[in-house]
Parts: structure tokens; C-alpha cells; sequence
């Protein structure tokens, strides 16, 4: 308290041609220190960091765990429950929303994934992960689609079987080894940059 009376007393003694030119310096240094902070901020936020391209390319991977497997077939023989707009009573979704849903989020990754800038240690990432979304989007259009209607038309259990196990023999072996090519990928990015 001492030490700022004093400066009070002191700047009450200098010439009021010199209080106006340490306040100009003072604004002057405040204004350049503001505008090299937001230079500094504007500059490292629209930098893609690998831990930023890990969480879209390989942490966003999980929401598609489980395709062409038990994984799907759970969710689609147990589809979530949301409330109904008219009333306030949970309703069962519909399996092509449940569907539409994935399709809407892949989509959404994949244009992300492909917005974000390539260097040497996310390239191998980013093209798995590229390549895993373009694997499964035509399947979840089509086949998925399709085994989502038989759900919601209530067609018989040996037809939704079938059309599950049709998608499971036809894409799991190339999914899993897509999967696990972005997995591995991701480990290694992890491994170069610690």
C-alpha cells in the first residue's frame, strides 16, 4: 500500500507533458502485447495438431465399432429409445434412423478427415482412416439400409438373419483388417510424437 501512495505522489509531481507520454506508452505496449497475443492464438488455432488428428481420425473410429459384426445386430435388434414429439412417452427409433444416424456421422468424419492437413507422422493415419469411412458408407446406404427395413417392416426372423449374416461374411474381414490398419496407425503416430 505504501509503495503504491508513493507512486501516486510521485506521478502527481511530474509534468503533465510527462504523464501523457507514459500513458501513450503505456496504451502503446498494452495495444502491441494484445495484438501479438491474438496473432499467437489466430495462428495456433487453425493449426491441426496430431492429438487433434488422432481424436477425428482414430478416437471418432469407435462410434463404427462393430461393423458387419455382433456389434450392428445388437443395435439394430435393440434400437435406442427417444422421446416422441407429440407426447412425452419414449418411443422405440426406427432402424433405418438408427442407420441414418451412422451414415450422417460417417459422413461428417470423412469430410473432416479429409479437411485436415497431411504431414509426415498423420499421413498413414489419415489415409486409414479415409480409407475405412469410404469401405463402409456404401455399405451402410445399401445393405444396412436394407437389413434396417426388413427390421422396421417386422419381416421374418430367418430373413433378417440371413441378410445379417450376408453382411457379415461379405464385409467383416476387409473392416477388421481396415480397423485394425487405423489402429496400428494411430499407435504409431502416438509412438513418434512421445
Amino acid at each position: 500500500m505504501n509503495i503504491l501512495f508513493n507512486l501516486r505522489e510521485t506521478l502527481k509531481l511530474l509534468p503533465v507533458s510527462d504523464l501523457k507520454s507514459l500513458r501513450y506508452k503505456i496504451r502503446r505496449y498494452t495495444l502491441t502485447g494484445f495484438v501479438l497475443f491474438c496473432c499467437i492464438l489466430f495462428t495456433e488455432c487453425g493449426h491441426d495438431t496430431p492429438e487433434k488428428i488422432f481424436n477425428i481420425t482414430v478416437l471418432n473410429s469407435n462410434f463404427v465399432v462393430g461393423f458387419a459384426g455382433s456389434g450392428m445386430e445388437r443395435q439394430l435388434e435393440s434400437p435406442s429409445v427417444k422421446l416422441d414429439e407429440g407426447s412425452s412417452e419414449p418411443v422405440y427409433m426406427k432402424r433405418s434412423d438408427v442407420i441414418n444416424s451412422k451414415i450422417e456421422f460417417a459422413e461428417t468424419n470423412l469430410k473432416e478427415i479429409k479437411g485436415l492437413k497431411e504431414t509426415d507422422d498423420t499421413k498413414e493415419m489419415l489415409d486409414a482412416s479415409q480409407a475405412l469411412y469410404e469401405f463402409i458408407i456404401p455399405v451402410y446406404k445399401t445393405e444396412y439400409m436394407q437389413l434396417a427395413g426388413l427390421y422396421d417392416s417386422d419381416a421374418a426372423k430367418d430373413m433378417i438373419e440371413s441378410k445379417s449374416a450376408l453382411i457379415h461374411d461379405k464385409y467383416s474381414s476387409r473392416y477388421e483388417e481396415l480397423y485394425n490398419k487405423l489402429i496400428g496407425s494411430g499407435k504409431n503416430m502416438l509412438k513418434s510424437i512421445t
